[in-house]
């Protein structure tokens, strides 16, 4: 059970560097907390709310998202959408990912560079 506790740890770390970026790509759409939750997680990146809301209010301080206040509902809720900096950040973090998938995949067919 040893390997399964460390496989689940180094599979946390990989996913941790990928939700920003999923976030990112799910709030094109405006999307409210929870409702991002359920999506990143029905898209295999299950997400703790202890850390998913406290990345959304890093992301909106670094200018990344914009949100604002729903009040047409009975409950409030805050939307969070990309803005044109996190777009742009996002192209960029999208293209560090596809290099370093083909550079995974190199790497195990014994491709050189």
């Amino acid at each position: 059970m040893a390997n399964e506790e460390l496989l689940r740890t180094h599979l946390q770390e990989l996913r941790r560097g990928t939700v920003v970026a999923a976030s990112l790509v799910a709030l094109r759409q405006p999307g409210y907390g929870y409702a991002l939750l359920q999506r990143l997680t029905e898209h295999g990146f299950p997400v703790d709310a202890n850390t998913l809301y406290p990345l959304l209010r890093r992301l909106e301080d670094q200018g990344l998202l914009t949100s604002e206040w729903n009040t047409d509902e009975s409950r409030p809720r805050k939307f969070y959408r990309t803005s044109d900096e996190g777009e742009e950040i996002l192209g960029r973090l999208l293209d560090d990912l596809s290099a370093i998938q083909t550079s995974m995949t190199g790497l195990i067919e014994g491709v050189d560079r």
